[in-house]
């Protein structure tokens, strides 16, 4: 169990010892969590895990200079902030380092109200035998599916951690969360032609976790249709994308209105503010007030109160995600996204999610001559200096409107800035991910192949 309270009394002796060591100001973080986890292959348990973490990290300001510390709870506080201070001092300014500015800050008085509005904690705690259970009956259900040869293995998992942050300027806040997860890969074929594949679900309740059971069976169906897959024409085709490929896809736009990246030049919209970005039958939003989803949060991770906001409005770019230092750097105001890290803040989404369109995955595939639906992309190839896409994929060849066969050992390829402005969504929107996108519709993308 999560005492809070002694977080709180933790972070803010902390904050002390800081100030009294010479800082000038200085924010603390502290957080605590437990898990279980217990996966299984062949019926049988594969491994069992308890874990309980503990770590503090103090960030101290010396005039514009910054350091931090990271440690467990059961470091000597004082001696931390010391350390840190001491670091501070020698090391170079940064003019745009800092807290948050007080007005920015979330107002506390509503804090338990918001926290229960989000429903982040499940108070219930499975045992390890509740979760052999799950991962049991996931496997046992993939197990069943005609073509499936073989378990790659299943499991479930819980974990419960609470968060502590508190500021020299005044701010303590804190909040508790829970996660559920179940998860199974499935092997179906034999020797060469051995084809697998996956699916699991997450959840802050578990009465809103999918059944192990549908689970298990998904994976084993994945892994049966990808069978004998064939190599096609090299050439250029439209690409339906799996809301898998899709939520990555909208993962690298997040990534390229990251206010960090704007301000090192690592972004290939870094000069696109307000400006057409996508298709504009585009909406993209960021929202962390949604009820029991893993981003949501009352403030960010210094303290400054979150926000529902659009990033993207009918294809227009508009606004960047801003912690206080980038924002300082780029001449606007913070809009509450700071992640929080062990050496700091940067940028980060909360619930990312595209608006879903009008059509059907199925209406936009009826529509299509020749191309590509895309289930899996194998490697890292997105540059995101320049938007190039190149990526290994599988997926299943469109003939006439129609899913025909499984296609492998094939490439996509294409730049971002147009694949954004060429992509239709569809209306399946579902909320699995931590940023999620329906089925996609790009057109115009090079598929290589033989």
């Amino acid at each position: 169990m999560v005492d809070l309270t002694a977080l709180q009394a933790n972070a803010n002796e902390l904050v002390s010892h800081a100030r009294k060591a010479g800082a000038d100001a200085c924010d603390v973080v502290v957080a605590s969590g437990e898990s279980l986890s217990v996966g299984v292959r062949d019926g049988k348990i594969e491994n069992s895990k308890r874990a309980e973490n503990n770590s503090v990290s103090v960030r101290v300001f010396c005039g514009k200079k910054i350091a931090s510390i990271t440690s467990n709870t059961a470091a000597d506080p004082k001696m931390l902030a010391e350390r840190a201070v001491a670091m501070a001092k020698v090391s170079p300014e940064d003019p745009n380092q800092g807290l948050a500015d007080a007005q920015n800050l979330y107002k506390i008085d509503a804090l338990n109200e918001t926290i229960t509005t989000l429903d982040l904690l499940d108070q219930s705690q499975p045992d390890a035998g509740a979760m052999e259970h799950a991962a049991l009956e996931a496997e046992a259900a993939g197990l069943e599916e005609s073509g499936v040869t073989k378990s790659m293995g299943a499991g479930a998992g819980w974990t419960r951690s609470g968060f502590v942050l508190a500021t020299s300027h005044g701010f303590t806040g804190s909040y508790e969360r829970s996660g559920f997860s179940v998860q199974a890969s499935m092997i179906a074929g034999e020797g060469t032609g051995m084809e697998r594949d996956y699916d699991y679900d997450s959840a802050i309740h578990q009465s809103d976790l999918e059944a192990a059971s549908a689970i298990g069976k998904s994976a084993g169906e994945r892994a049966v249709k990808r069978l004998n897959p064939r190599q096609v024409k090299s050439g250029a085709y439209p690409i339906v994308c799996d809301p898998r490929i899709s939520a990555g896809i909208l993962g690298s736009l997040a990534g390229a209105i990251n206010g960090a990246a704007v301000v090192r030049k690592t972004s290939f919209l870094r000069d696109m503010l307000g400006q057409l970005v996508t298709n504009p039958n585009i909406t993209i939003v960021d929202d962390p007030h949604m009820v029991r989803r893993a981003g949501s949060k009352p403030f960010d991770g210094e303290g400054v109160a979150t926000e529902k906001q659009v990033l993207v409005e009918n294809g227009i770019l508009k606004t960047w995600l801003l912690d206080s230092a980038a924002a300082r750097e780029l001449n606007m105001t913070t809009n509450g996204c700071a992640g929080r890290g062990g050496s700091g803040t940067s940028p980060t989404t909360s619930n990312c999610f595209m608006q879903p369109g009008d059509q059907s995955p199925e209406e936009m595939i009826a529509n299509i001559e020749e191309g590509l639906y895309l289930t899996e992309t194998i490697g890292h190839g997105t540059n995101m200096v320049t938007g190039d896409y190149s990526k290994g994929a599988a997926g299943f060849w469109i003939k006439n409107g129609e899913i025909t066969h499984p296609v492998a050992e094939i490439t996509v390829a294409g730049n971002l800035k147009d694949m954004f402005l060429n992509m239709t969504p569809a209306n399946d929107l579902k909320f699995k991910y931590g940023t999620n996108s329906p089925t996609l519709l790009i057109e115009g993308m090079t598929v290589g192949g033989n």
